[in-house]
Formats: structure tokens, C-alpha cells, sequence
């Protein structure tokens, strides 16, 4: 008896527990069944307002002189004087004597070359009398036949004539060997760098320094196609002048430690041909008179330093200007419609940067721009406008807008004096 009751007890509690458990869950309240409200997003939007916009054109390049040149000396001998100017660094005008050769063997080669001139002059006369009484001569015999050129001794006088203009040539050329030992500059510029000093022995096409002009610095900058088509640049045909030719406007921003200045310039000329690999364009910007005293406070525009630019490109009327973070998708925009219905928006983009997009078709004046970053833009879903109304570019109010018009954010603004 005790063991069946002990087999059996477990399978008795097991029961109970299974049906007490039936009896708790057959006992519970039913939940009420509600359908959770619909989720309003909360955003922010930009009224559309159409306005007119200059484009500015972004690149980037180093200063680089116009004119740069290789002073070589043409004789030989010692350096006797140095100009103070040449020094790295240095400024000169045209026409300023640098460096002074040795003169004393030149002016001793001049003299030989006078005496050689005197000699050779000397034959000729000579020679000159001599044709002159062979001629007296020949009359006097009276011969019938002409007298022939030996007779009149004419190819002596004429090796004299020829040993004459010889010797005038080697004056000459001793005169500009002297010349040649004051080594001149060839054009207002400035001293790059110099390999030779006072005292040192130089020989013909030794190098003496590196110079360039200072009447002009130029930046080569690069253009992608799409900058391309945005701007008006100077094209130069057979037979065109280049100083002739003018461009865009150009405004160069370079640093000098901390402190940021401004250089303006002319796009002056296109490179003949595209670079192969990143099929950019080299345009040349061009800035007049970079180291005089234009602007108070404002350094030189200096050989070598990094400059960013800003070309001014063309205007667009009847456009959009909208930042850049209500892009989605990079060509759609989300629209905001009557009903505080989401909408997606496909557009036509005619121009963007890192601050904004310019759009000309696919939205209307005064409909509503969703900037506000969305994880899901479902169409037709509910949002809420709530107090992030503002205007847009070109209307009336919106911070945005505002420094947009005056040029407070870098790189492109609508233009001043319209709407």
C-alpha cells in the first residue's frame, strides 16, 4: 500500500498544479484592445521663395611669379662688388647692376682690339693708294684693254676692307665683353636665390642667381567640368594678346600664421590642354602689383604660399537656394504639403556645394522644404510643423536666408539688392 501511495503521490501534485494553473489563466481579466495613436514627427522647413544667385567658384593653387629667370654670367673672372639687393629676398628695378666683374682684362682686350682696328685701317689706306696709282699707271701706258683686277690690285684692297671690318668686329666684341662684367637685371624683380659671392672666380654660363618679376604674380587653379560650365572664361585664339585678355574677378584668401588676408585678381588665361588624369582645367589667375603698398596692414602676395580662391561665376535668376542638409537621397527633397503630409520630391539641381543646393525646377514658390534629418521620410506620413516655420532664402525672414543674402556663410550668396 505504501509504495503505491508513494508512486502515485508525485503524479497526484502534478495533476493539481496543472489544473490549479488552468483554473489562474481561465480566471484572468481580458485586456482591452486599443489601437495606439498615429506618430507625428516633429520637424523643421524652409517656405521655397525664388531669388537671384551669383555662383562663386572654389579652387585652390600656389603663387607663382609671371616671369622667372636664371642670371648666368657671360665672360669670366672675379667678382669685385656685390649690390646690397642681392641677397635672397632682395628687390631690384630694371637695369640695376647686381654684381661687378673684374673689368681691367676687358678694357686691356678693348685697347689691343683699337690698335688691331688702327693697323687693319692703315693696310686699307694703303691699299686704296695703291689701286688708285696702278690705275694712274695703266692710263699712262696707254694700253687699249681694260685693265684687269690684279692690275688695279682690287683683291688685295678688298682682303684689306675685309681684315678691317674683322678687327672693327673685335673691338666690338670687346667693348660688350666690358659691358658684360656688370651683370644688369633684366626687369624689376626680386632675388630667389643666389649662388655667388664677392671674391669668387666665375666662368662663362656659370649660374649666378634666380631671379623673378614683381610686377605680376600669378596661381595656376584647377577647374572640374561641372565648375566648368558655370563660369565665363577667357579663351585665346591664334593671334590674340594674352595682356589684352580679361576674366572673371578672383579673390585670394592665404594665411601668414594666424592671421588671413585677401588678394583680388583678374582669370587671365587658360592652360592649351586638360590634365589627362583628372581632366581638370588650369585656369590662371593674375594679380597686379603684388608686393607694393595697396592696402595698409596687408603683407605681399609671396612666391610659394597656398592660396584658396573664389571665382566669380555666372547669375542665376528664378532659382532656389536651399542648405544642403534638405538634399535626400542627393536629388530628392521632402515637401511638407497642405495637409502636414509628408511628401517626396524629385528635383532638378543646377549647382551645390558643401553649404547648399541651388534648384530651378521641381518645387514651387512657398511650399514648405523639411530640413529636419529623418531616419524613416515615409510618403504621406503625418508631420508637425509646430513653430519651425520660416521663411527661405530670398524672403523676408529666416536666419538662414539672412546670412546667406549678406555673404556671412563661405562661398556662394545670393546677389546684393535683390530680393
Amino acid at each position: 500500500m505504501k509504495r503505491i501511495l508513494k508512486t502515485l503521490l508525485p503524479v497526484i501534485v502534478i495533476v493539481g498544479a496543472l489544473f490549479l494553473s488552468w483554473m489562474i489563466l481561465k480566471a484572468k481579466p481580458e485586456a482591452e484592445s486599443r489601437r495606439p495613436p498615429p506618430a507625428i514627427m516633429r520637424v523643421e522647413i524652409l517656405t521655397a521663395r525664388k531669388t537671384e544667385f551669383v555662383i562663386n567658384i572654389r579652387s585652390q593653387g600656389t603663387v607663382q611669379a609671371r616671369t622667372e629667370s636664371t642670371l648666368a654670367s657671360e665672360v669670366s673672372g672675379r667678382i669685385i662688388r656685390v649690390a646690397p639687393a642681392f641677397r635672397a629676398g632682395g628687390f631690384f628695378e630694371k637695369d640695376d647692376v647686381l654684381l661687378q666683374i673684374d673689368p681691367r682684362d676687358y678694357e686691356t682686350a678693348i685697347v689691343v682690339a683699337e690698335a688691331a682696328l688702327a693697323q687693319a685701317n692703315l693696310r686699307l689706306s694703303e691699299e686704296e693708294a695703291r689701286s688708285e696709282q696702278a690705275l694712274r699707271d695703266w692710263e699712262r701706258i696707254g694700253g687699249d684693254d681694260a685693265p684687269s683686277t690684279l692690275a688695279l690690285r682690287q683683291p688685295q684692297m678688298a682682303e684689306a676692307a675685309a681684315s678691317a671690318r674683322a678687327a672693327e668686329a673685335r673691338l666690338e666684341e670687346a667693348r660688350r665683353d666690358l659691358e658684360r662684367t656688370a651683370i644688369q637685371a633684366p626687369f624689376a624683380g626680386r632675388v630667389l636665390e643666389h649662388r655667388v659671392d664677392l671674391g669668387q672666380s666665375v666662368n662663362t654660363n656659370t649660374i649666378l642667381a634666380r631671379v623673378y618679376s614683381v610686377d605680376f604674380a600669378e596661381v595656376r587653379l584647377p577647374l572640374s567640368e561641372r565648375q566648368l560650365d558655370h563660369i565665363h572664361l577667357p579663351e585665346l585664339y591664334r593671334g590674340d594678346q594674352v595682356e589684352n585678355t580679361t576674366g572673371p574677378k578672383v579673390v585670394l584668401q592665404g594665411g601668414l600664421g594666424r592671421a588671413q588676408f585677401e588678394w583680388e585678381g583678374r582669370i587671365v588665361r587658360t592652360e592649351g590642354a586638360v590634365d589627362q588624369r583628372s581632366r581638370q582645367l588650369f585656369i590662371v589667375a593674375q594679380v597686379a602689383d603684388p608686393y607694393g603698398r595697396l592696402l595698409p596692414g596687408r603683407p605681399p602676395l609671396k612666391v610659394g604660399m597656398f592660396v584658396r580662391a573664389t571665382i566669380e561665376g555666372d547669375t542665376l535668376n528664378d532659382v532656389f537656394v536651399l542648405p544642403r542638409r534638405a538634399l535626400r537621397e542627393n536629388r530628392l527633397l521632402l515637401i511638407a504639403n497642405p495637409e502636414d503630409q509628408l511628401e517626396r520630391r524629385e528635383i532638378d539641381i543646377v549647382w551645390r556645394d558643401q553649404d547648399m543646393i541651388v534648384v530651378r525646377d521641381g518645387i514651387e514658390p512657398g511650399e514648405r522644404i523639411i530640413t529636419t534629418q529623418l531616419a524613416y521620410a515615409v510618403e504621406g506620413m503625418k508631420i508637425s510643423t509646430g513653430d519651425g516655420k520660416r521663411k527661405g532664402p530670398g524672403g523676408a525672414g529666416g536666419q538662414w536666408a539672412r546670412k546667406k543674402q549678406q555673404g556671412i556663410e563661405a562661398g556662394n550668396k545670393p546677389a546684393e539688392g535683390k530680393p
